[in-house]
């Protein structure tokens, strides 16, 4: 990949993922946690989508005519349930490995998705726009998270929508990310998540007004290991979050 623009990109944040890449379609694999999580992520992405656009979900294909861009799309666990709702989809990911998984699982889908080996600040640099962006779990792997989200507003039309999940920075989310996820669960290797890099609620919702974003939702994302399931609360951000938020018109 030839950087046009000045790059976010931390080379040893891609690296970790780039050593993952063929398990991202394994629910019992390295990315089990992501797996787990995914029917809450699309719970959320899909209200959100559904209410922004005025768009019936009951319609056959209600996202018709919605140009999404999925930043750090991964393997497609979440460009390919966009791409069946109708909309226009472009995957990108800096990991240059993630992009054959996904284009392979797509075309055994039978789904049409523009999967890109590049950066949020390349696709801005070539005029790229969308109406929707899906940015989860991202932000706290890139080395400034303020000119990143400023590259991903660059890509949004006017009036457009971007969801935005990360990992809160306290006690509990170290507990349960780091030493849980990683030390205990063994759910992600050792390393995946560096707990200084997280980003609080009220950090995200000020780095989103300063690139030019309006913050109108967070909600979070909780773990009930009881009944082993993720569930969205309005109250508990504690650990696992996420953000709407909207580009002036």
């Amino acid at each position: 990949m030839s950087a046009t623009t000045a790059s976010t990109i931390d080379e040893n944040e891609v690296a970790k993922f780039q050593a993952m890449a063929a398990e991202w379609w394994d629910p019992n694999g390295k990315f089990k946690p992501l797996h787990m999580l995914n029917p809450c992520r699309l719970d959320y992405i899909t209200d959100q989508i559904m209410a922004h656009f005025a768009r019936d979900p009951g319609a056959d294909a209600p996202l018709a005519g919605v140009r999404i861009l999925d930043i750090g799309c991964g393997g497609g666990l979440l460009s390919e349930p966009m791409a069946r709702l109708g909309a226009e989809v472009v995957g990108a990911d800096a990991a240059e490995r993630n992009i054959p998984v996904a284009r392979l699982h797509a075309e055994q889908s039978g789904l049409e998705i523009d999967y890109r080996h590049t950066t949020a600040e390349d696709l801005a640099a070539a005029g790229e726009q969308f109406d929707a962006i899906l940015n989860m779990e991202v932000v706290e792997h890139v080395s400034d998270p303020l000119a990143y989200l400023t590259a991903c507003q660059q890509l949004l039309k006017p009036g457009g929508l971007m969801i935005c999940s990360t990992l809160n920075r306290n006690p509990k989310s170290y507990v349960m990310a780091i030493i849980g996820a990683e030390h205990v669960m063994r759910w992600l290797p050792k390393g995946t998540h560096e707990w200084n890099k997280f980003i609080t609620p009220d950090e995200l919702f000020d780095l989103l007004r300063q690139s030019g974003l309006t913050p109108v939702d967070r909600k979070g994302f909780v773990f009930n290991p009881l009944g082993w399931s993720w569930s969205i609360s309005a109250r508990d951000l504690s650990c696992n979050y996420v953000t709407a938020s909207e580009k002036p018109a």
